[in-house]
C-alpha cells in the first residue's frame, strides 16, 4: 500500500530536520494557535493539549493525511520556562538552570482518518555549572531566542549539558520513540525512510 501523506503542523526546522533524518519528508503547514497555558493547567497536560489541538486544527483541512504536531516546554522546580522575549530573560533563565537538573515535557500527537492518538515524553537534564558571563556570550549568539528554556542541545547548548536521561530527541522538540508508537498505534509501521501498513497496535 502506498505511504499515507504525512504532513507537519509545526514551523519548527528542528522537527523537519529529525523527519528527514529519519527519510521523511513531510509537507508542511503550520498551524496557528493560541499556546497560552490554561489556569492551573500541569505542564504535561499544556503540551499534550497543544500537540493535539495543532494536529487537529490542520487535520481538518486534511482529512486524508497523518498529520503530525508537537509541543515541549522546560520545567524546572514545576515553573514552565518558555521561549524568552528579551536577552535579558534568556541570560536570566540560563543562570537559573546553571548547575541544576530541569525536565523536558515533549507532546506529539497524530491525527488521521481514523482520529487522534498523543503521548507525553518527560527526559531529565542537568546542567553543568557556569558563571552569568558565559550565560552571557551564550545569549549573544542568537541562539537562545527561539527555543525553551533558552537553549538549544543540537547547537551551542550543548556546550552547558552535563548529563541525559531519557530521549535526547525529546530535547530537541520531536521524541522519536514516541513518534514510531504512535504510528503504529494509527496503523503505519516506520520503515527506514518509509512507512508500511499494518494493522493498529494497541
Amino acid at each position: 500500500m502506498t505511504a499515507p501523506r504525512l504532513v507537519l503542523a509545526s514551523a519548527s526546522p528542528r522537527r523537519l530536520d529529525i523527519l528527514r533524518q529519519l527519510g521523511l519528508d513531510p509537507e508542511v503547514r503550520p498551524a496557528d494557535v493560541d499556546e497560552s497555558m490554561a489556569p492551573a493547567e500541569a505542564p504535561s497536560t499544556h503540551v499534550r493539549r497543544l500537540a493535539r489541538e495543532k494536529a487537529e486544527r490542520i487535520g481538518r483541512e486534511a482529512p486524508e493525511a497523518l498529520v503530525l504536531a508537537g509541543d515541549t516546554v522546560v520545567v524546572r522546580d514545576g515553573t514552565v520556562l518558555g521561549k524568552p522575549t528579551t536577552p535579558e530573560e534568556a541570560t536570566a533563565m540560563l543562570e537559573s538552570l546553571a548547575g541544576r537538573t530541569h525536565e523536558v515535557l515533549s507532546g506529539l500527537a497524530i491525527t488521521g482518518p481514523a482520529g487522534t492518538v498523543d503521548a507525553v515524553t518527560r527526559t531529565t537534564v542537568r546542567f553543568r555549572g557556569f558563571d552569568p558571563e558565559l550565560a552571557m556570550r551564550y545569549v549573544g549568539t542568537g541562539e537562545p531566542m527561539d527555543k525553551a528554556g533558552a537553549y538549544g542541545i543540537q547547537g551551542f547548548g550543548a556546550a552547558l549539558v552535563e548529563e541525559v536521561s531519557g530521549d535526547y530527541y525529546s530535547i530537541v522538540g520531536l521524541p522519536v520513540p514516541a513518534l514510531i508508537r504512535l504510528l503504529e498505534r494509527c496503523g503505519w509501521r516506520y520503515a527506514f525512510g518509509t512507512l508500511e501498513r499494518i494493522d493498529p497496535v494497541g
